[in-house]
């Protein structure tokens, strides 16, 4: 949503290929500042994990004993608590860093690279600081990393071997892999396995080779490559959302912006009336074949009619465009009326507020309903069909029929407001409305109540009804506040009742 975007990270390299796909951005590596000396060394492959951990015993104690310091990388706490439980039985003094022991992480990183510290890390990434090293141990080699299992991703794994060897620091590195573990497992541990039988090694030597690391790594790619995907086809899902939130908010930034709707509002009126008008008379051009009582009674649940079907007269050579010009003439009249009567300023900020709210209500409708969709869309695969495409199709029917929805909701209320006029002047200026209920008649055809011809009636608004429950019933009033701005829920209400927002007209909205 930015022309221009850029990060900085020390693992980008590995997923550099998702950047360019993704977000078109290039992936640029940066030479570090001084000469990179950390030896990384090739990874020992172990038959099983028992054998694994007992090595990686060994080697921290070793490493303690000539007082190096060690940070050692598991991938959950229930590694790292088996290990801690290891190095205690064996006498090593060490600290466990991981979510339990998260008050203490400042503390345990700062003292990790001085001599004899031994650290236990779950997922150690930066921890937001270098790790600097104490006096006499750059003669032993620096901060030892140990990597206690292959993480599905490098990224991961560079994170952690990154803690050494900074600034130009001397450094080393190493991780032990068993064949028990995830990764191996599912991606590259039968073809080690047999090379390992075929050597005939006991379960305590392992293997140490580049080609064991190329096809650790190059299991690692796999699951690389899988995770992306997976986002990739989240990220086409939310594009379909992304597309409807970007129209329905540059709608909504026009109203807040106090921009001037009346074309607007003209074309929504004629749109809405247009459609109702060419349910009844789209089917036959003969006028005496329209049902105009059950018409007229679906209209006027959308603004109040000056005439009745017997004032037409002579309707046999009535076209549907000459009914429809007839019918939208005493709309416009009725909304000049309602214009005059209030005032024109008046008129502009109450399409604002009617229209926003409208607009809002169907909206938050609209996004539980596509969460609903994405929920099952994925059964389509089973009837051979793509689940995007089918979302894509689908969600654009959804949000053209939610837009209609707001417009139909807007014609319904902008003729039912009506402005109360306050004695009251001390508080915010703020336009007082009341809604005006529909007669019996009229309100059944305009929300949704059947009829017994068994023509269509317009239908429920139900978001309209939750948006404006508080202005149902007649001659209740509620406060548009005339200048709109962002109010918190815990701030005073603009309308000035004295009350937080959210209880007064945030309960409203």
């Amino acid at each position: 949503m930015y022309e221009k975007i850029a990060g900085m990270t020390g693992t980008a390299a590995t997923e550099a290929d998702e950047f360019r796909q993704i977000y078109d951005m290039e992936v640029v590596v940066i030479p570090t500042n001084q000469p990179m000396v950390r030896a990384d060394q090739n990874d020992l492959i172990f038959q099983n994990e028992a054998a694994k951990f007992r090595a990686v015993v060994e080697d921290i104690a070793e490493r303690y004993e000539k007082r190096q310091p060690v940070l050692v990388g598991t991938i959950s706490v229930e590694k790292s608590e088996r290990l801690s439980a290891m190095l205690s039985r064996r006498g090593v003094p060490h600290e466990v860093l991981n979510a339990k022991h998260h008050a203490r992480e400042a503390a345990i990183v700062a003292r990790a690279g001085q001599p004899e510290a031994i650290t236990i890390a779950t997922n150690m990434a930066g921890r937001g600081t270098d790790i600097k090293l104490g006096q006499g141990v750059t003669d032993v080699g620096g901060l030892y990393v140990l990597g206690t299992e292959r993480h599905e991703s490098r990224r991961i794994d560079n994170q952690l071997r990154g803690r050494s060897g900074r600034q130009g620091d001397p450094g080393e590195s190493r991780f032990y892999i068993s064949l028990d573990d995830d990764l191996m497992r599912l991606f590259a541990g039968e073809r080690i396995h047999s090379l390992m039988d075929r050597l005939g090694l006991e379960e305590d030597i392992p293997i140490e080779h580049k080609l064991i690391s190329r096809s650790v790594e190059s299991a690692q790619k796999r699951v690389e490559e899988q995770n992306f995907q997976l986002r990739k086809r989240v990220l086409e899902y939310d594009d379909v959302m992304n597309k409807q939130r970007e129209v329905i908010y540059a709608q909504r930034n026009r109203i807040l912006e106090g921009e001037d709707l009346r074309e607007d509002v003209r074309e929504i009126v004629e749109r809405v009336l247009r459609q109702v008008i060419d349910l009844f008379t789209a089917e036959s051009r003969f006028a005496e074949e329209w049902n105009l009582p059950e018409l007229f009674r679906v209209l006027r649940g959308y603004f109040p009619l000056s005439f009745e079907p017997d004032d037409l007269g002579d309707i046999e050579d009535f076209e549907p465009e000459e009914l429809a010009e007839r019918i939208l003439g005493d709309a416009r009249e009725a909304y000049a009326a309602k214009e005059l009567d209030i005032g024109e300023e008046n008129m502009r900020e109450l399409e604002r507020w009617v229209l926003l709210r409208a607009i809002d209500s169907r909206w938050r409708d609209h996004l539980y309903e596509m969460d609903y969709l994405r929920e099952g869309i994925g059964l389509r695969a089973l009837a051979q069909k793509d689940p995007l495409v089918e979302y894509k199709s689908e969600g654009f029917d959804m949000f053209q029929s939610m837009l209609d929805a707001v417009q139909e909701d807007f014609v319904r209320l902008i003729y039912r407001l009506e402005v109360v006029r306050s004695e009251d002047e001390t508080g915010p200026r703020a336009l007082q409305v009341s809604y005006s209920a529909p007669s019996e008649t009229a309100a059944a055809g305009g929300f949704g109540t059947s009829s017994s011809s068994g023509a269509p009636a317009a239908p429920v608004s139900d978001g309209s009804a939750r948006a404006f429950r508080s202005a149902q019933q007649a001659g209740q009033t509620v406060t548009a506040p005339r200048h709109v701005e962002k109010v918190g829920r815990n701030d005073p209400c603009p309308c000035g009742s004295g009350k937080k927002y959210k209880k007064c007209h945030g309960a409203v909205a």
